[in-house]
């Protein structure tokens, strides 16, 4: 109509920029705010990192407290934060920089290099006590008030309420509480540095003074082992022990580590590993090294906490079949004091190529728990191949079963290894030892084998000489496939005993075979393999972890042992 007004063109143009400005600001707005709040959360990071870099705490920061926690500052309720996994201080973000000022970690060494070794007084941190932890004055529950209350000594973990500290109790002195003997206290390390300087060696007057059941411990923990729970327990057990004896494994290498044993009295040192099969090698390879450089004296007993998939290792030495947390790091220690000294054969595994003279490659292993060529290495081969490839999958211990149990079912249908007694010679004590049709060969060393099952004893009526760790003898026995690795796992059949030696030789005369040595796998062409005895270790034997089963094979010599084994692992279970 001619009455209408038509819009200005300027009007439309107008309207469309409102709209294009509103569009640009719900896009841009939101992108602008994520990336300064990621701005932002960085430089806290770093600002966090700086802090803990120079810090004399053993700061660990963490999204969510797994119970109520209060500041050590501010005295606030926090959900998250940072704790020192040394003397247990926890404080909010904020508060991180004040609380790394106002407070002291565990020492060391002492400053004040003339106090003596039993002038340490207790050193009281206040707050967030342990749960079920009493007041060593009126024996009253601690930390039962929903506020910052309460306090406790970082090094013997007494608990004392905010009304019943009493000057007295702040100077007395402090006596390290139940695992003192496996303490290496601040003064013994600042009075062995003094002696280094007067150029004195003679650690057994100090170690006196501390009394004749100190056998201090030194934790070495794979914090990469089995389901990566090495780092928390690493925290844990510096909260018990003293920082200086606690070590990472994967950033202190074993040799470096075990060097502490030689500022210690000779004999008295014990281990405790906290990985699997293969760190505890490790461990023993580096003690080898100390009877290289004539350190023996110097030499501990090791104890293992499993932490990998297959810890036959430690399931014959009493320590079980894997360590998930059911038990307490406390109880943990109180194991290692009840444990008892053992022997453990250590054999070398040489692997000669076949070629001309001069042309042979020698490769050279320790074994401590067994050989094989076969099915099983083949499995093992496989896993570890992808485990290579994606590590992350690989961090549950039911998927690492899950994953053999797969290439073993593969295995049954395929039969890369079958025909194997054409394949091999096999020599016991240099006689010629005929084979039937087997597809694998496993040489045991100590009693379990694949996770937990006795190999050498079996099921059934017959007998047979016990396998033993510490008798110098190896045990060949065979396997006709994968689904008889199965059965025998299961108990459904036995393995085909082929016999003992002290010393084994195999000659894989043709084709390509797999072949491991304590879960260590590879691809091996025709070659000489020969195992001989190499040395023994001092391990650490717990009766408490074992079974009715294992009774009438333990590798202890103690009859008495065997008879009260029942009653420990009862007792254990209780507490």
């Amino acid at each position: 109509m001619e009455g209408e007004k038509q819009p200005a063109p300027y009007e439309g143009l107008f309207a469309d920029g409102h709209l294009v400005l509103w569009t640009l600001c719900s896009v841009l707005l939101p992108v602008f705010i994520t990336f300064w709040c990621s701005l932002q959360r960085s430089r806290r990071q770093l600002h966090r990192r700086d802090i803990f870099r120079k810090s004399k705490h053993g700061w660990r920061d963490t999204d969510l407290f797994s119970h109520p926690t209060y500041c050590c500052v501010c005295a606030q309720h926090i959900l998250q934060g940072a704790f020192c996994d040394c003397c247990g201080l926890r404080v909010d973000e904020g508060c991180l920089k004040k609380a790394d000022k106002r407070f002291h970690c565990k020492e060391i060494m002492l400053k004040n290099d003339s106090k003596a070794l039993d002038a340490m007084h207790h050193h009281w941190i206040r707050g967030n006590v342990p749960l079920c932890s009493y007041c060593v004055v009126c024996k009253q529950q601690c930390g039962s008030q929903p506020k910052l209350c309460d306090y406790r000594c970082i090094w013997c973990q007494k608990t004392v309420h905010d009304e019943c500290m009493k000057n007295s109790l702040k100077n007395e002195q402090c006596d390290f509480g139940e695992f003192k003997n496996l303490i290496i206290p601040p003064s013994y390390l600042t009075a062995i540095n003094q002696m280094r300087k007067d150029k004195k060696t003679d650690y057994a007057v100090l170690a006196s003074k501390l009394g004749k059941q100190w056998t201090p411990l030194i934790i070495l923990a794979n914090s990469r082992s089995g389901t990566n729970m090495g780092e928390g327990l690493l925290g844990e057990f510096r909260i018990l022990l003293s920082p200086v004896q606690v070590f990472d494994v994967t950033k202190t290498p074993p040799v470096k580590a075990l060097q502490l044993c030689t500022l210690l009295p000779c004999y008295s040192a014990r281990v405790l590993v906290c990985g699997g099969d293969g760190t505890v090698g490790w461990v023993l390879d580096a003690v080898d090294e100390m009877k290289i450089k004539g350190q023996e004296k110097y030499i501990p007993q090791v104890a293992v906490l499993p932490l990998g998939t297959g810890n036959d290792l430690s399931n014959t030495l009493g320590w079980g079949t894997g360590y998930a947390g059911e038990i307490p790091v406390a109880q943990v220690l109180r194991n290692v004091m009840e444990a008892d000294g053992v022997k453990l054969d250590r054999w070398k595994v040489q692997v000669t190529n076949k070629g001309y003279y001069n042309l042979r490659k020698l490769k050279e292993f320790t074994m401590n728990n067994y050989f094989s060529v076969g099915p099983d290495a083949l499995m093992a081969l496989n896993f570890h191949a992808h485990r290579e490839k994606a590590p992350s999958l690989f961090s549950s211990r039911i998927l690492n079963k899950a994953v053999y149990l797969f290439y073993g079912t593969k295995d049954c249908l395929v039969q890369e290894c079958k025909d194997l007694n054409k394949k091999v010679e096999l020599e016991l004590d240099g006689e010629r030892v005929e084979l039937p049709n087997l597809e694998g060969i496993i040489v045991l060393n100590i009693g379990y084998w694949g996770g937990g099952c006795r190999l050498w004893e079996g099921m059934g009526d017959e007998t047979y000489p016990l396998a033993r760790h510490d008798d110098g003898l190896l045990e060949v026995v065979g396997v006709y496939g994968s689904f008889h690795c199965a059965q025998i796992q299961v108990k459904l059949a036995n393995p085909f005993r082929i016999g003992q030696a002290h010393t084994v030789r195999l000659i894989l005369k043709c084709s390509m075979m797999p072949m491991q040595v304590d879960g260590e796998p590879w691809a091996q062409g025709p070659c000489t393999v020969t195992i001989t005895h190499k040395t023994h270790a001092l391990m650490l034997y717990f009766s408490g972890e074992q079974t009715d089963d294992d009774i009438s094979s333990t590798s202890d010599p103690e009859d008495t042992k065997e008879t009260d084994s029942g009653l420990c692992q009862q007792s254990s279970s209780q507490i």
